[in-house]
Protein backbone atom coordinates (compact mmCIF):
# COMPACT_ATOMS: atom_id res chain seq x y z
CA UNK A 1 0.00 0.00 0.00
CA UNK A 2 1.29 3.50 -0.65
CA UNK A 3 1.37 6.08 2.45
CA UNK A 4 1.95 9.61 2.09
CA UNK A 5 5.66 10.81 2.29
CA UNK A 6 5.98 13.56 4.51
CA UNK A 7 9.64 15.47 3.67
CA UNK A 8 11.99 16.33 6.89
CA UNK A 9 12.21 20.35 5.60
CA UNK A 10 8.64 21.11 6.80
CA UNK A 11 9.17 20.29 10.13
CA UNK A 12 12.38 22.73 10.28
CA UNK A 13 12.65 25.59 12.49
CA UNK A 14 14.38 28.30 10.46
CA UNK A 15 14.06 31.96 11.86
CA UNK A 16 17.04 33.99 10.37
CA UNK A 17 19.02 34.76 13.34
CA UNK A 18 18.85 31.04 14.65
CA UNK A 19 19.73 29.84 10.84
CA UNK A 20 22.63 32.92 10.81
CA UNK A 21 24.35 31.01 14.16
CA UNK A 22 23.81 27.75 13.08
CA UNK A 23 25.17 28.13 9.95
CA UNK A 24 28.22 29.83 11.23
CA UNK A 25 28.91 26.45 13.89
CA UNK A 26 28.73 24.98 10.63
CA UNK A 27 31.21 26.93 8.73
CA UNK A 28 33.40 26.74 11.87
CA UNK A 29 33.51 23.42 11.72
CA UNK A 30 34.60 23.66 8.06
CA UNK A 31 37.27 26.21 8.15
CA UNK A 32 38.95 24.91 11.53
CA UNK A 33 39.11 21.39 10.47
CA UNK A 34 42.94 21.17 11.48
CA UNK A 35 41.29 22.09 15.14
CA UNK A 36 38.98 19.01 14.85
CA UNK A 37 41.31 17.21 14.01
CA UNK A 38 44.21 17.96 16.51
CA UNK A 39 41.43 17.24 18.92
CA UNK A 40 40.71 13.86 17.43
CA UNK A 41 44.27 12.80 17.75
CA UNK A 42 44.64 14.26 21.58
CA UNK A 43 40.87 11.66 22.24
CA UNK A 44 42.57 8.78 20.50
CA UNK A 45 45.63 9.04 22.94
CA UNK A 46 43.37 9.58 25.56
CA UNK A 47 41.34 6.63 24.90
CA UNK A 48 44.07 4.54 23.95
CA UNK A 49 45.89 5.12 27.71
CA UNK A 50 42.27 4.14 29.30
CA UNK A 51 41.54 1.20 27.70
CA UNK A 52 44.66 -0.30 27.71
CA UNK A 53 46.80 0.44 30.82
CA UNK A 54 44.65 -0.45 33.17
CA UNK A 55 44.27 -4.14 31.97
CA UNK A 56 48.37 -4.52 33.15
CA UNK A 57 47.68 -3.23 36.45
CA UNK A 58 46.17 -5.02 39.73
CA UNK A 59 42.71 -4.87 39.96
CA UNK A 60 41.82 -2.58 42.48
CA UNK A 61 41.77 -3.07 46.06
CA UNK A 62 39.69 -2.12 49.06
CA UNK A 63 40.83 1.30 49.82
CA UNK A 64 41.08 2.24 45.97
CA UNK A 65 38.82 4.82 45.23
CA UNK A 66 38.13 6.90 41.85
CA UNK A 67 40.85 9.37 42.64
CA UNK A 68 43.72 7.23 43.27
CA UNK A 69 43.04 4.45 41.44
CA UNK A 70 43.70 4.02 37.30
CA UNK A 71 41.45 1.41 36.85
CA UNK A 72 38.38 2.79 38.69
CA UNK A 73 39.17 6.49 37.52
CA UNK A 74 38.84 4.80 33.30
CA UNK A 75 35.82 2.34 34.54
CA UNK A 76 34.58 5.60 35.84
CA UNK A 77 35.21 7.70 33.09
CA UNK A 78 34.13 5.31 30.11
CA UNK A 79 31.40 3.26 31.41
CA UNK A 80 29.60 5.78 34.11
CA UNK A 81 30.12 9.48 32.34
CA UNK A 82 31.43 8.50 28.73
CA UNK A 83 29.24 6.60 27.06
CA UNK A 84 26.24 7.70 28.38
CA UNK A 85 26.25 10.91 27.84
CA UNK A 86 27.29 9.90 24.21
CA UNK A 87 23.73 8.69 23.96
CA UNK A 88 22.37 11.81 25.26
CA UNK A 89 24.43 14.00 22.77
CA UNK A 90 23.34 11.73 19.86
CA UNK A 91 19.62 12.03 20.55
CA UNK A 92 19.91 16.13 21.17
CA UNK A 93 22.40 17.12 18.71
CA UNK A 94 23.02 14.00 16.00
CA UNK A 95 26.35 11.97 15.39
CA UNK A 96 28.50 14.38 16.52
CA UNK A 97 30.73 12.12 18.61
CA UNK A 98 30.85 9.70 15.58
CA UNK A 99 32.03 12.58 12.88
CA UNK A 100 34.20 15.39 15.94
CA UNK A 101 35.56 12.61 18.63
CA UNK A 102 35.53 9.44 17.84
CA UNK A 103 38.86 7.12 17.87
CA UNK A 104 37.84 4.36 15.94
CA UNK A 105 36.34 6.76 13.45
CA UNK A 106 39.50 8.74 13.39
CA UNK A 107 41.93 6.26 12.92
CA UNK A 108 40.12 3.93 10.43
CA UNK A 109 40.29 7.04 8.27
CA UNK A 110 43.63 7.88 8.80
CA UNK A 111 44.69 4.51 7.53
CA UNK A 112 42.86 4.05 4.67
CA UNK A 113 44.57 6.61 3.51
CA UNK A 114 47.87 4.57 2.95
CA UNK A 115 46.03 1.26 2.65
CA UNK A 116 44.97 -0.93 -0.52
CA UNK A 117 41.93 1.47 -0.88
CA UNK A 118 39.81 -1.73 -2.21
CA UNK A 119 35.77 -0.85 -2.98
CA UNK A 120 33.86 -2.28 -0.46
CA UNK A 121 32.21 -5.04 -1.13
CA UNK A 122 28.63 -6.50 -1.47
CA UNK A 123 28.50 -8.62 1.54
CA UNK A 124 29.77 -5.48 3.58
CA UNK A 125 26.96 -3.57 3.02
CA UNK A 126 24.37 -5.95 4.01
CA UNK A 127 22.04 -4.28 6.59
CA UNK A 128 21.77 -6.35 8.97
CA UNK A 129 25.77 -6.17 10.50
CA UNK A 130 24.97 -3.33 12.66
CA UNK A 131 22.26 -5.45 14.11
CA UNK A 132 24.04 -8.78 14.53
CA UNK A 133 27.35 -6.37 15.59
CA UNK A 134 25.30 -4.78 18.43
CA UNK A 135 23.53 -8.08 19.37
CA UNK A 136 26.89 -9.99 19.68
CA UNK A 137 28.60 -7.27 21.19
CA UNK A 138 26.11 -6.60 23.78
CA UNK A 139 25.77 -10.29 25.07
CA UNK A 140 29.63 -11.28 24.78
CA UNK A 141 30.32 -8.16 27.31
CA UNK A 142 28.42 -9.33 29.32
CA UNK A 143 29.61 -12.77 29.62
CA UNK A 144 33.03 -11.20 30.56
CA UNK A 145 32.02 -8.50 32.60
CA UNK A 146 32.99 -5.86 30.19
CA UNK A 147 31.70 -2.88 32.71
CA UNK A 148 33.92 -4.35 35.32
CA UNK A 149 37.01 -5.47 34.50
CA UNK A 150 39.53 -3.73 32.47
CA UNK A 151 41.08 -6.66 30.92
CA UNK A 152 37.32 -7.51 29.08
CA UNK A 153 36.85 -3.96 28.44
CA UNK A 154 40.12 -3.62 26.00
CA UNK A 155 39.60 -6.96 24.54
CA UNK A 156 36.19 -5.93 23.92
CA UNK A 157 36.91 -2.08 23.20
CA UNK A 158 40.19 -2.67 21.71
CA UNK A 159 39.24 -5.32 19.75
CA UNK A 160 36.36 -3.35 18.30
CA UNK A 161 39.57 -0.55 16.84
CA UNK A 162 41.52 -3.28 15.72
CA UNK A 163 39.12 -4.18 13.04
CA UNK A 164 38.51 -0.53 12.11
CA UNK A 165 41.95 0.03 11.53
CA UNK A 166 42.18 -3.38 9.80
CA UNK A 167 39.05 -2.46 7.53
CA UNK A 168 40.56 0.78 7.19
CA UNK A 169 43.69 -0.46 5.80
CA UNK A 170 41.77 -2.54 3.56
CA UNK A 171 39.04 -1.19 2.43
CA UNK A 172 38.25 2.64 0.79
CA UNK A 173 40.69 5.74 0.35
CA UNK A 174 40.00 8.45 2.94
CA UNK A 175 36.91 6.82 4.19
CA UNK A 176 35.12 5.23 6.87
CA UNK A 177 34.04 1.92 5.85
CA UNK A 178 33.93 0.82 9.49
CA UNK A 179 31.84 3.28 10.85
CA UNK A 180 29.17 3.19 7.74
CA UNK A 181 28.96 -0.58 8.01
CA UNK A 182 30.41 -2.87 11.08
CA UNK A 183 30.40 -0.37 13.61
CA UNK A 184 28.59 -2.31 16.44
CA UNK A 185 27.57 0.99 17.70
CA UNK A 186 26.43 3.01 14.23
CA UNK A 187 23.41 0.95 13.78
CA UNK A 188 22.26 2.53 17.39
CA UNK A 189 23.88 6.26 16.75
CA UNK A 190 21.69 5.99 12.94
CA UNK A 191 18.37 5.19 15.18
CA UNK A 192 19.06 7.77 17.87
CA UNK A 193 20.30 10.71 16.08
CA UNK A 194 16.86 10.53 14.02
CA UNK A 195 15.66 12.75 17.46
CA UNK A 196 18.00 15.42 16.97
CA UNK A 197 16.97 18.66 16.80
CA UNK A 198 20.31 19.90 14.44
CA UNK A 199 21.01 18.06 11.03
CA UNK A 200 23.05 19.19 8.03
CA UNK A 201 20.02 20.40 5.33
CA UNK A 202 20.19 20.17 1.70
CA UNK A 203 18.68 22.11 -0.64
CA UNK A 204 18.56 20.73 -4.11
CA UNK A 205 17.23 23.31 -5.98
CA UNK A 206 20.51 25.02 -5.16
CA UNK A 207 22.51 22.18 -5.55
CA UNK A 208 21.79 21.75 -9.41
CA UNK A 209 21.80 25.42 -9.83
CA UNK A 210 25.17 26.17 -8.88
CA UNK A 211 28.63 24.68 -10.64
CA UNK A 212 30.78 21.81 -9.79
CA UNK A 213 33.52 22.96 -7.66
CA UNK A 214 36.80 22.01 -8.51
CA UNK A 215 37.30 20.61 -5.06
CA UNK A 216 34.97 17.88 -4.13
CA UNK A 217 33.82 17.59 -0.33
CA UNK A 218 35.01 13.93 1.04
CA UNK A 219 32.43 12.96 2.91
CA UNK A 220 33.72 9.81 5.28
CA UNK A 221 30.77 7.63 6.03
CA UNK A 222 30.28 7.53 2.09
CA UNK A 223 27.03 9.44 1.88
CA UNK A 224 25.48 11.01 -1.27
CA UNK A 225 25.50 14.31 -0.15
CA UNK A 226 23.61 15.68 -3.07
CA UNK A 227 20.63 13.03 -1.75
CA UNK A 228 21.08 13.10 2.04
CA UNK A 229 17.89 13.44 4.11
CA UNK A 230 18.38 14.07 7.83
CA UNK A 231 20.78 13.03 10.08
CA UNK A 232 20.90 8.82 10.97
CA UNK A 233 24.07 8.43 8.31
CA UNK A 234 25.50 11.90 8.40
CA UNK A 235 28.42 12.12 11.28
CA UNK A 236 28.05 15.70 11.92
CA UNK A 237 31.97 16.54 10.98
CA UNK A 238 30.62 20.11 8.73
CA UNK A 239 33.02 19.25 6.09
CA UNK A 240 30.32 19.62 3.68
CA UNK A 241 28.96 23.30 4.92
CA UNK A 242 28.36 25.15 2.19
CA UNK A 243 29.18 23.00 -0.53
CA UNK A 244 27.94 23.86 -4.09
CA UNK A 245 25.91 26.94 -1.75
CA UNK A 246 23.46 23.72 -1.14
CA UNK A 247 24.22 22.71 2.32
CA UNK A 248 23.89 24.42 6.22
CA UNK A 249 23.80 23.32 9.45
CA UNK A 250 20.13 23.73 10.54
CA UNK A 251 17.68 22.99 13.56
CA UNK A 252 14.34 21.27 13.35
CA UNK A 253 11.80 19.68 15.69
CA UNK A 254 13.09 16.97 17.62
CA UNK A 255 12.11 13.28 16.51
CA UNK A 256 10.56 14.95 13.53
CA UNK A 257 12.92 12.48 11.33
CA UNK A 258 11.56 9.41 13.05
CA UNK A 259 8.26 10.82 11.81
CA UNK A 260 9.38 11.13 8.50
CA UNK A 261 12.38 9.07 7.77
CA UNK A 262 12.47 9.52 4.35
CA UNK A 263 12.20 6.90 1.18
CA UNK A 264 14.80 4.06 2.67
CA UNK A 265 14.07 0.40 3.68
CA UNK A 266 13.58 0.07 7.22
CA UNK A 267 13.28 -3.35 7.96
CA UNK A 268 16.68 -3.58 9.52
CA UNK A 269 16.08 -0.43 11.12
CA UNK A 270 13.51 -1.52 13.23
CA UNK A 271 14.55 -4.86 14.42
CA UNK A 272 17.61 -3.09 15.72
CA UNK A 273 15.21 -0.74 17.49
CA UNK A 274 12.82 -3.66 19.12
CA UNK A 275 14.73 -6.49 19.41
CA UNK A 276 18.57 -4.91 20.09
CA UNK A 277 18.25 -1.11 21.56
CA UNK A 278 15.26 -1.91 23.84
CA UNK A 279 15.19 -5.90 24.12
CA UNK A 280 18.97 -7.18 24.30
CA UNK A 281 19.46 -4.12 26.05
CA UNK A 282 16.91 -4.75 28.67
CA UNK A 283 17.98 -8.21 29.11
CA UNK A 284 21.77 -6.67 29.55
CA UNK A 285 21.53 -4.39 32.08
CA UNK A 286 18.85 -6.32 34.07
CA UNK A 287 20.05 -9.73 34.46
CA UNK A 288 22.23 -9.25 37.55
CA UNK A 289 19.08 -7.64 39.84
CA UNK A 290 16.49 -9.96 38.42
CA UNK A 291 15.03 -12.68 41.08
CA UNK A 292 14.22 -14.63 38.07
CA UNK A 293 17.46 -14.99 36.69
CA UNK A 294 18.23 -16.34 40.21
CA UNK A 295 15.64 -18.74 40.30
CA UNK A 296 15.76 -20.32 36.54
CA UNK A 297 19.61 -20.80 37.42
CA UNK A 298 19.16 -22.40 40.73
CA UNK A 299 16.42 -24.85 39.43
CA UNK A 300 18.76 -25.51 36.34
CA UNK A 301 21.61 -26.11 38.75
CA UNK A 302 19.50 -28.50 40.74
CA UNK A 303 18.12 -30.64 37.89
CA UNK A 304 21.67 -31.24 36.62
CA UNK A 305 23.02 -32.49 40.18
CA UNK A 306 19.44 -34.53 40.71
CA UNK A 307 21.01 -35.94 37.09
CA UNK A 308 24.60 -36.16 38.21
CA UNK A 309 25.71 -33.94 34.91
CA UNK A 310 28.28 -31.31 36.97
CA UNK A 311 29.96 -30.14 33.43
CA UNK A 312 27.66 -27.08 33.21
CA UNK A 313 28.99 -26.79 36.69
CA UNK A 314 32.61 -26.08 36.52
CA UNK A 315 34.25 -23.07 36.24
CA UNK A 316 37.28 -23.50 34.31
CA UNK A 317 36.38 -21.33 31.65
CA UNK A 318 39.17 -18.40 30.83
CA UNK A 319 38.65 -15.07 31.35
CA UNK A 320 37.80 -14.43 27.56
CA UNK A 321 35.46 -16.06 27.57
CA UNK A 322 33.61 -15.90 30.78
CA UNK A 323 33.88 -14.03 33.85
CA UNK A 324 37.38 -15.65 35.79
CA UNK A 325 38.78 -13.44 38.10
CA UNK A 326 39.34 -15.48 41.40
CA UNK A 327 40.89 -12.64 43.47
CA UNK A 328 38.18 -10.81 43.30
CA UNK A 329 36.02 -13.93 43.99
CA UNK A 330 34.21 -13.11 40.73
CA UNK A 331 34.08 -16.70 38.64
CA UNK A 332 31.37 -17.54 36.29
CA UNK A 333 30.47 -21.25 35.46
CA UNK A 334 29.17 -22.66 32.93
CA UNK A 335 26.15 -22.71 33.77
CA UNK A 336 26.11 -18.65 34.81
CA UNK A 337 26.93 -17.95 30.87
CA UNK A 338 24.41 -20.38 29.46
CA UNK A 339 21.78 -18.86 31.67
CA UNK A 340 22.85 -15.46 30.82
CA UNK A 341 22.87 -15.82 27.21
CA UNK A 342 19.27 -17.16 28.01
CA UNK A 343 18.19 -14.36 29.54
CA UNK A 344 18.92 -11.60 27.63
CA UNK A 345 17.58 -13.65 24.58
CA UNK A 346 14.32 -14.05 26.16
CA UNK A 347 14.20 -10.66 27.17
CA UNK A 348 15.02 -9.77 23.81
CA UNK A 349 12.39 -11.73 22.05
CA UNK A 350 9.84 -11.33 24.90
CA UNK A 351 9.76 -7.29 24.13
CA UNK A 352 10.59 -7.67 20.68
CA UNK A 353 7.46 -9.98 19.73
CA UNK A 354 5.46 -8.01 22.20
CA UNK A 355 6.41 -4.42 20.20
CA UNK A 356 5.80 -6.57 16.96
CA UNK A 357 2.38 -7.43 17.78
CA UNK A 358 0.88 -4.18 19.22
CA UNK A 359 2.71 -2.50 16.11
CA UNK A 360 0.95 -4.75 13.76
CA UNK A 361 -2.66 -4.58 15.45
CA UNK A 362 -2.48 -0.58 15.12
CA UNK A 363 -1.42 -0.67 11.68
CA UNK A 364 -4.17 -2.96 10.85
CA UNK A 365 -6.58 -1.34 12.58
CA UNK A 366 -5.16 1.90 10.93
CA UNK A 367 -6.82 0.51 7.45
CA UNK A 368 -3.29 0.06 6.58
CA UNK A 369 -1.49 -3.24 5.97
CA UNK A 370 2.73 -4.07 4.33
CA UNK A 371 5.44 -4.59 6.82
CA UNK A 372 6.96 -1.10 5.52
CA UNK A 373 4.38 0.68 7.56
CA UNK A 374 5.10 -1.30 10.55
CA UNK A 375 8.35 -0.72 10.24
CA UNK A 376 7.99 3.19 9.86
CA UNK A 377 5.76 3.24 13.06
CA UNK A 378 8.39 1.44 15.26
CA UNK A 379 10.29 4.58 14.39
CA UNK A 380 8.70 6.40 17.46
CA UNK A 381 9.24 3.67 19.85
CA UNK A 382 13.21 5.25 19.42
CA UNK A 383 13.04 7.53 22.76
CA UNK A 384 12.36 4.54 24.73
CA UNK A 385 15.74 2.91 23.53
CA UNK A 386 17.83 5.80 24.10
CA UNK A 387 16.43 6.92 26.80
CA UNK A 388 16.54 3.23 28.44
CA UNK A 389 20.29 2.46 27.16
CA UNK A 390 21.29 5.66 29.21
CA UNK A 391 19.36 4.95 32.06
CA UNK A 392 21.21 1.40 32.44
CA UNK A 393 24.50 2.88 31.89
CA UNK A 394 24.46 5.27 33.94
CA UNK A 395 23.26 2.81 37.23
CA UNK A 396 27.09 2.05 36.86
CA UNK A 397 27.88 5.72 37.43
CA UNK A 398 25.63 5.90 40.68
CA UNK A 399 27.07 2.73 42.01
CA UNK A 400 30.32 4.12 41.74
CA UNK A 401 29.53 7.16 43.05
CA UNK A 402 28.04 5.27 46.15
CA UNK A 403 31.16 3.47 46.83
CA UNK A 404 33.03 6.66 47.12
CA UNK A 405 29.61 7.74 49.90
CA UNK A 406 28.20 9.66 47.42
CA UNK A 407 24.28 9.67 47.73
CA UNK A 408 22.13 10.47 45.02
CA UNK A 409 18.87 11.05 46.78
CA UNK A 410 17.03 12.56 44.12
CA UNK A 411 17.95 10.08 41.61
CA UNK A 412 14.36 7.59 41.80
CA UNK A 413 12.89 10.71 41.40
CA UNK A 414 15.26 11.70 38.24
CA UNK A 415 14.64 8.06 36.94
CA UNK A 416 10.68 8.53 36.89
CA UNK A 417 10.89 11.20 35.43
CA UNK A 418 12.75 10.64 32.22
CA UNK A 419 10.67 6.95 31.57
CA UNK A 420 7.95 9.46 31.66
CA UNK A 421 9.47 11.22 29.54
CA UNK A 422 10.67 8.57 27.20
CA UNK A 423 7.28 7.10 27.38
CA UNK A 424 5.49 10.60 26.16
CA UNK A 425 7.62 11.44 23.48
CA UNK A 426 7.37 8.22 22.11
CA UNK A 427 3.60 7.97 22.58
CA UNK A 428 3.91 11.71 20.53
CA UNK A 429 5.99 10.20 18.18
CA UNK A 430 3.18 7.65 17.42
CA UNK A 431 0.66 9.71 17.18
CA UNK A 432 2.09 11.95 14.34
CA UNK A 433 3.23 8.76 12.67
CA UNK A 434 -0.02 7.80 12.37
CA UNK A 435 -1.11 11.22 11.80
CA UNK A 436 1.23 11.32 8.78
CA UNK A 437 0.10 7.88 7.55
CA UNK A 438 -4.07 8.28 8.04
CA UNK A 439 -4.76 11.34 7.46
CA UNK A 440 -8.61 12.27 8.65
CA UNK A 441 -8.55 8.81 9.40
CA UNK A 442 -9.83 6.91 12.94
CA UNK A 443 -6.45 7.43 15.19
CA UNK A 444 -7.41 6.52 18.47
CA UNK A 445 -7.86 2.61 18.39
CA UNK A 446 -4.66 1.97 16.45
CA UNK A 447 -3.16 4.32 19.45
CA UNK A 448 -4.03 2.54 21.89
CA UNK A 449 -2.27 -0.34 20.65
CA UNK A 450 0.89 1.86 19.84
CA UNK A 451 0.23 2.79 23.28
CA UNK A 452 -0.13 -1.13 24.47
CA UNK A 453 3.59 -1.26 23.13
CA UNK A 454 5.51 1.57 25.31
CA UNK A 455 3.66 0.26 28.01
CA UNK A 456 5.42 -3.13 27.56
CA UNK A 457 8.68 -1.61 26.63
CA UNK A 458 8.86 0.62 29.61
CA UNK A 459 8.25 -2.26 32.01
CA UNK A 460 11.27 -3.74 32.70
CA UNK A 461 13.01 -0.57 33.33
CA UNK A 462 10.43 -0.40 36.21
CA UNK A 463 10.91 -3.41 37.62
CA UNK A 464 14.84 -2.97 37.44
CA UNK A 465 14.88 0.55 39.39
CA UNK A 466 11.37 0.56 41.50
CA UNK A 467 9.94 -3.00 42.14
CA UNK A 468 13.39 -5.54 42.80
Amino acid sequence: MQYPQIPIHPYAIQPTEDAGLLYQAGEFLRRKRGWVIGIQWAVVVFYLALVSLPAFLPLPGESAHLYNNLTLFAQFVFWGIWWPFVILATMGLGRVWCGLLCPEGTLTEAVSRYGLGKPVPRWLKWGGWPFVAFVLTTVYGQLISVYEYPKAALLVLGGSTVAAVLVGLVYGRDKRVWCRYLCPVSGVFALLSRLSAFHFRVDRKQWQASPRPAQPTNCAPLLDLRRMQGASQCHMCGRCSSHRGAIRLASRLPGSEAVSPGERNLAWDARLLVFGLIGTAAGAFQWTASPWFVQGKMAAAGWLVDRDSYFLLQDNAPWWLLTHYPQANDIFTWLDGLSIVVYIGAAALLLGLWATFWLKMAVRLAGLEGAAVRHRLALGLTPIGGFGVFLGLSALTATLLNAEGVTLPWLPAARAALLAVAALWSLGLGSRILRALTPGGNRLFPLGCYAMAVSGLVSPWIWLFFLW
